[in-house]
């Protein structure tokens, strides 16, 4: 899939005019929110005529059923691995489809900047929020350097990034610390204007430190900066630790698989909500 698609509508500018996303409500508040990962529908085991592996497959029923639970403030569309604009086009025009009041808000994670170089980064979040994503996840942030080029993609795709210096903001622009060079700078990383949340991939940090309990004690690491800059951090979760999770003082919990909504309902409980 190449970055540019003739779907994206013909205004240039990736923010639109309304109400705040039910993230920003929520994080505006400083209300912890919980989401899932988009399940991949494409049945297990099915591949190609040659045999090779298939992509994901997600379609506008599958965000539109996502939209209808109220347990979810937010949907993470992962396509690091393999970006796909028409999963994004499908996703967006399910939850316009939901009937529920406050859809979740979709969040979009690219691949890295420099598998494919800044300027395919640059298109995919311009294209991905023109879609319909209400915010773009940059991976694998290496340097104060790249998340500062990061955020420069948000800025020139005419986006209002909702951040502390602009609380009007209407769009999420992410920023995630996964290698153990970025953890060493995670404080400048974490002092670059303009970016709605900071987060760390603990999964790939934990293999570039070397171990899980590195990993943690790197993503507490982050949670202390972005707690500092006055950022929402998110992080993986489950049943067994979304309360110890929520303590910490995570505001963004996403949960995956067939626990995600006992996972929530324990989270949101919490809480209060």
């Amino acid at each position: 899939m190449t970055a540019a698609c003739s779907d994206v509508p013909d205004d240039t500018s990736a923010a639109d005019a309304g109400s705040p996303t039910r993230l920003i409500q929520l994080w505006s508040a400083d209300t912890p929110a919980f989401g899932v990962f988009v399940p991949n529908e494409r049945p297990r085991g099915e591949v190609a005529p040659d045999g090779s592996r298939l992509p994901p497959l997600y379609t506008s029923e599958g965000g539109a059923s996502l939209g209808e639970n109220p347990l979810l403030d937010y949907l993470f569309l992962n396509l690091e691995g393999n970006y796909d604009a028409e999963a994004v086009a499908a996703i967006a025009e399910g939850l316009d489809q939901s009937t529920s009041e406050g859809a979740p808000s979709l969040l979009v994670r690219i691949p890295p900047i420099e598998r494919d170089g800044a300027e395919t980064a640059r298109a995919r979040v311009l294209e991905a929020l023109q879609l319909g994503a209400d915010g773009v996840v940059v991976p694998h942030v290496r340097s104060p350097e790249e998340a500062r080029l990061a955020v420069s993609f948000f800025a020139d795709a005419g986006a209002s990034v909702w951040s502390p210096d602009n609380p009007d903001g209407e769009t999420l622009a992410m920023i995630m610390i996964e290698d153990a060079g970025a953890l060493a700078a995670a404080g400048e990383i974490a002092d670059t204007p303009g970016y709605s949340v900071l987060a760390c991939g603990i999964g790939s940090l934990s293999g570039d430190l070397g171990s899980r309990e590195a990993g943690e004690a790197g993503t507490q690491e982050v949670l202390q900066h972005s707690e500092r800059v006055g950022l929402p951090n998110m992080i993986t979760a489950n049943a067994q630790d979304v309360e110890q999770r929520l303590e910490e003082g995570f505001l963004g919990l996403l949960m995956s698989g067939a626990g995600a909504d006992e996972a929530i309902r324990i989270g949101r409980s919490a809480v209060g909500r």
